[in-house]
C-alpha cells in the first residue's frame, strides 16, 4: 500500500512556478466551474424573475458562513498535513485526513440541523419578508441538505492538494459544476417533461451535483490515494493540532459573512432591485475574483511543505510570483469590467433599477481586486506557516473596525453607492497592512532559521 503524498508531488524539490503554475491552473478550473455555475444559475434565476434574483441574493451571508466553516476546517487540516508531510511523517498524514473527516461531519451535521430548523427565523433577520422570504426559505430547506455533501468535498480537495494531487480537486469541482449547470434548466423550467420548479429546482440542481462530486472526490481519497485509515488513536490530539489553525481560519472566515449580513441589511433598505443588482455585480465580479482565490489557495501546500521542510529561499520566491501575478490580474480585471460590465449585467437582467445598482458595483468595487488578492496570499502565508492570529485580526480590524462602520456612514451621505466605496476602500487598508505584517513575520522566521539551522516541525506553535 503506498504512503499518501508518496505520488503526485513533492513540492520541496523542483521549479517553484511549475508547481505553482500546475496548482493554480488545477485550482482556477475548479473555482471557475464553481462560479460559472452559480453565474449561470443566476442568469436562469433572472429570466424567472427579480424576486426569484433577490431571494438568491438573501442566501449569501448564510452560504458564506457554512462555507467559511468548512474552509476554516479545510485550512487548518491541510496547513498541519502539509507541513508533517514536509517533514517526513506520512502514517501521521493518514491519520489526520482520516480525523479531519470525523471531526467535519460532526460539525456540519450539527450546522445542517439548526439551519432548517431556524431557516424562517434567520431571514428574517436579513431584512428578506413576504413572497421573498417564502422563496428563500424554500430554497434554503434544500439547500440545507446539499451541505454534508457539499462541505465534505471542499474540505476533501483541499486535503488532496496538501499532499501533492493538484489535478483531481479540479477535476472534481469541475464535473460537479458541470452537472449543476446541466440539471439547471431541466429542473428550472420544467425541460424534458420534468415540473418546473423555479428557485427550488436550482436547489435541487446544486444538491444532486454535490452528491456526484463528494462520491467522486471520496473515491479518490479511499481508493486512490489510500489517505484514510480505521484508526481513531489519537483522535482529540489530532483536532486539537487541525484546531490549533483552523478555529480562527474559521473565525477569520466567519467574520466576512457577519459583516455582509449587516451589509445586505443596508442593501436591503433601498429595496429588492438594489439587492438584485448586487446579486448580479457580486456574481460578475466573483469570476475574475476565482483566479486571485486559486492562486491564494495554490500556496497553502507548497508553503506547508516547504515550511516544514524549513527550505524558506523556496516560499519567498512563491509568495513574490504570487504577489505580483495577483496584482497584474486585478488591475487588468478592474479595468474590463470598467469597460465591459454593463454588457454583461445584459445577459443576465434588463430590469432597469437592476441594471443601475449593478452598473455602480461593477464601477466601483473591482477596483480592490489587486488588493484582495495581496491580502489572499498574505492570509495564506500565515496559515500555511501555522500563524493563523494575524489573519484573523486583519479580518477583524478590515470587516467589524472599518467596512461595517464606513459602510453605515457612506450609506447616509451617498446611499447604497456609499457601501460599495465601503468595500473597496477597507480593502485596499487592510491588504497594505497585512502585507507589511506578513514580511515581517517572514523576516523573524529567517532570523530564527539562521540562528537554528534546523527544519521547522509541525507542531502546534503560539500564534504571532
Amino acid at each position: 500500500m503506498p504512503p499518501p503524498g508518496s505520488g503526485p508531488a513533492n513540492f520541496t524539490s523542483g521549479e517553484v512556478h511549475r508547481h505553482l503554475i500546475r496548482l493554480a491552473g488545477f485550482g482556477f478550473m475548479g473555482f471557475a466551474a464553481m462560479t460559472l455555475a452559480s453565474l449561470i444559475e443566476t442568469i436562469y434565476l433572472g429570466i424567472v424573475g427579480t424576486a426569484e434574483l433577490a431571494a438568491i441574493s438573501f442566501t449569501f451571508p448564510v452560504v458564506m458562513v457554512l462555507q467559511s466553516i468548512a474552509m476554516g476546517l479545510g485550512i487548518g487540516a491541510s496547513s498541519i498535513i502539509a507541513r508533517t508531510l514536509g517533514a517526513g511523517d506520512r502514517d501521521q498524514v493518514r491519520r489526520l485526513v482520516t480525523h479531519t473527516l470525523v471531526l467535519a461531519v460532526l460539525v456540519l451535521l450539527a450546522f445542517c440541523t439548526l439551519g432548517r430548523l431556524y431557516a424562517r427565523e434567520i431571514f428574517t433577520l436579513l431584512g428578506a419578508e413576504g413572497e421573498i422570504l417564502d422563496l428563500v426559505v424554500q430554497y434554503m430547506n434544500i439547500w440545507f441538505f446539499a451541505l454534508p455533501t457539499f462541505a465534505l468535498s471542499m474540505i476533501g480537495t483541499g486535503l488532496l492538494r496538501a499532499v501533492g494531487n493538484a489535478a483531481m480537486p479540479g477535476i472534481v469541482m469541475t464535473l460537479g459544476s458541470a452537472l449543476q449547470i446541466m440539471l439547471g434548466p431541466l429542473l428550472i423550467f420544467g425541460w424534458a417533461g420534468l415540473p418546473a420548479l423555479g428557485l427550488e429546482g436550482a436547489a435541487l440542481s446544486f444538491l444532486i451535483s454535490r452528491v456526484i462530486s463528494f462520491t467522486l472526490c471520496f473515491y479518490v481519497l479511499i481508493r486512490r490515494e489510500q489517505l484514510l485509515t480505521t484508526s481513531l488513536q489519537g483522535l482529540t490530539r489530532s483536532w486539537r493540532s487541525i484546531l490549533h489553525v483552523g478555529l480562527p481560519a474559521m473565525a477569520t472566515n466567519l467574520i466576512m459573512p457577519v459583516s455582509m449580513a449587516v451589509i445586505t441589511r443596508l442593501l436591503a433598505s433601498h429595496g429588492p432591485t438594489v439587492i438584485a443588482g448586487f446579486g448580479v455585480g457580486s456574481k460578475i465580479d466573483a469570476m475574475a475574483a476565482m483566479i486571485v482565490f486559486a492562486v491564494s489557495s495554490s500556496l497553502g501546500p507548497f508553503i506547508g511543505q516547504n515550511w516544514g521542510g524549513g527550505k524558506f529561499d523556496r516560499v519567498d520566491h512563491a509568495l513574490s510570483l504570487s504577489y505580483r501575478f495577483v496584482m497584474v490580474w486585478g488591475l487588468v480585471s478592474a479595468t474590463l469590467m470598467f469597460i465591459f460590465g454593463d454588457d454583461l449585467i445584459a445577459l443576465i437582467n434588463d430590469d432597469p433599477a437592476v441594471v443601475e445598482s449593478a452598473h455602480w458595483y461593477l464601477m466601483i468595487v473591482p477596483g480592490s481586486l489587486a488588493f484582495m488578492g495581496v491580502l489572499s496570499v498574505a492570509s495564506s502565508c500565515f496559515n500555511a506557516t501555522g500563524k493563523p492570529m494575524p489573519p484573523l485580526v486583519i479580518s477583524i480590524a478590515r470587516m467589524l473596525v472599518v467596512y461595517v462602520p464606513m459602510a453605515i456612514v457612506f450609506d447616509m451621505l451617498w446611499g447604497y453607492i456609499g457601501i460599495f466605496i465601503a468595500t473597496t476602500a477597507s480593502t485596499i487598508l487592510l491588504a497594505l497592512a497585512g502585507y507589511i505584517w506578513n514580511r515581517r513575520h517572514l523576516d523573524h522566521a529567517r532570523r530564527v532559521r539562521e540562528a537554528a539551522r534546523e527544519p521547522v516541525l509541525p507542531e502546534a506553535s503560539h500564534a504571532g
